[in-house]
């Protein structure tokens, strides 16, 4: 059993612009990955001559298999075609079957053919051809050296359509492929650099074969494992141990696993201990509301919002003293404490949380510069608060306290059962 190397060629200049983003290549790797073949590569290159073969020859050194999209249109700027017919030392002749397909294609959908759609059916001699049922540019197979090729349209339709009749199933076929098994322990409340300190002879003692990522984004950081063997069921067995052995030291920060996210391990430990919340956001926005409402079955456990942007609607709804606003402002730990509570209280909720701090790029001074925020979480017996200093950018912030302040209410339901 050998690792199959995968590459990924994305053809386009408007990839390059930025005018259209390549999706094709995430959901090809995605499924190559569960068939066990690796992607070592994903290459973008423009409507250049050039480019493209250079392309070709760096990918052909190093992939087992070479997956393109893209370039296949019939106007000129369209290279790909002719291309990999130059690179593979080949002329571009008319396969009558793939003029056939699609002069059929137009006519079902009663539509004129011109003398350039008939040039979808011409392809390099070389070529396995490959009809694409729903579309007009065809897929190309080519096999030189143990090297597989496969070219197929950008469209990612059209695209999908190839790879799931064609590519997916010939692999098995071509390939002793192994068996690539992720997991992924989700964190939240502790940086990339604390947490590889936290676990470093851990993750020095992995096996081999079980390699470990930091994949961090903001406020969070995930942790996957990544084991490589023969039998799935077996390196489930063993990645399990190792995070068996793993959680003592970091199960305070373990929020979740794979596809969880925090706002649905929230909700979920609020209806395990059958709680509610209430939210009271100043700088956030209501940020956090859409984080907790985008859970289905939230009506459960989530009472309502409030978002009193102004002071006087701290005081007027919220019930915060203008005392309070006065002696230590809008951004203090007092306030968001006495917002926390008052929205507890207004929506009868077992848990209410705030947040007031300058998410920027304004409004800032010396003693609460940009990226102060407090956050507070109020229950029936205990109440707590936080200040976070964060960036510059304002969107950036309003995230962040997301986070924190859901990761916030996590501490509070797991250390106050009552």
């Amino acid at each position: 059993m050998v690792l199959v190397k995968a590459e990924i060629i994305a053809i386009g200049d408007e990839l390059l612009y930025g005018q259209i983003m390549d999706t094709n290549s995430h959901w090809i790797s995605q499924e190559l990955d569960l068939l066990g073949a690796k992607v070592v590569r994903k290459t973008t290159v423009g409507d250049n001559r050039t480019d493209i073969l250079t392309a070709f020859a760096e990918a052909e050194k190093r992939a087992d298999l070479i997956l393109i999209t893209g370039g296949l249109g019939p106007t000129q700027d369209d290279l790909t075609k002719p291309l990999l017919a130059e690179y593979f030392g080949c002329e571009i002749i008319e396969f009558p079957e793939a003029v056939a397909a699609v002069t059929d294609f137009f006519k079902r959908r009663g539509r004129e053919m011109t003398p350039l759609n008939t040039l979808q059916g011409h392809l390099p001699s070389c070529c396995t051809y490959v009809p694409n049922e729903v579309g007009t540019a065809p897929g190309m197979w080519f096999e030189r050296n143990g090297t597989y090729w496969m070219s197929m349209p950008g469209v990612p339709y059209e695209m999908k359509k190839l790879m799931k009749d064609f590519v997916l199933p010939k692999l098995p076929e071509l390939f002793d492929l192994p068996v690539i098994y992720h997991k992924v322990m989700k964190t939240v409340g502790i940086g990339e650099s604390w947490l590889a300190d936290l676990i470093k002879n851990w993750e020095d003692a992995l096996p081999e074969h079980i390699r470990l990522a930091y994949l961090p984004s903001p406020g969070h950081v995930k942790l996957r494992l990544t084991a490589f063997g023969n039998d799935r069921v077996k390196l489930q067995g063993e990645v399990a141990k190792q995070i068996e052995l793993v959680m003592p030291l970091i199960d305070k920060f373990v929020y979740g696993f794979d596809e969880e996210s925090l706002e649905s391990a929230i909700g979920k430990l609020l209806k395990s201990k059958g709680k509610t919340l209430a939210l009271a956001e100043s700088c956030s926005g209501g940020y956090i509301s859409h984080l907790v409402t985008s859970i289905p079955g939230s009506s459960d456990y989530f009472n309502g919002s409030v978002v009193p942007y102004h002071n006087q609607f701290k005081q007027n709804i919220l019930g915060v003293k203008a005392e309070t606003l006065n002696s230590y402002g809008a951004v203090s730990e007092e306030t968001v404490l006495e917002m926390a509570e008052g929205v507890r209280k207004l929506f009868g909720a077992d848990f209410g949380l705030s947040s007031s701090g300058i998410a920027g790029p304004d409004g800032g001074s010396e003693e609460k510069p940009v990226g102060t925020v407090w956050i507070a979480c109020a229950g029936e017996r205990f109440a707590e608060a936080k200040k976070l200093q964060l960036t510059q950018d304002r969107l950036l912030n309003i995230q962040l306290t997301g986070v924190a302040v859901l990761n916030l209410l996590r501490i509070c339901l797991i250390q106050n059962n009552k």
